[in-house]
């Protein structure tokens, strides 16, 4: 069970609003479903690794 400090830190109250050709997000959002995960959840996961590969160099 995840505790209610770690719930409250990782709360989703902001958004990234992206433009990208519909062809490749139609594309991305139907293999997410086929791997039964969301477009949503894979980017967060993207943004989460970029960030911690990221930090470490600095």
């Amino acid at each position: 069970m995840v505790s209610r400090k770690k719930s409250k830190a990782m709360k989703k109250d902001s958004q990234l609003i992206i433009r990208i050709n519909g062809e490749e997000r139609d594309a991305f959002v139907v293999l997410c479903e086929e791997m039964d995960t969301s477009a949503a959840r894979e980017v967060r996961r993207f943004i989460r690794q970029f960030v911690k590969e990221n930090a470490q160099s600095q």
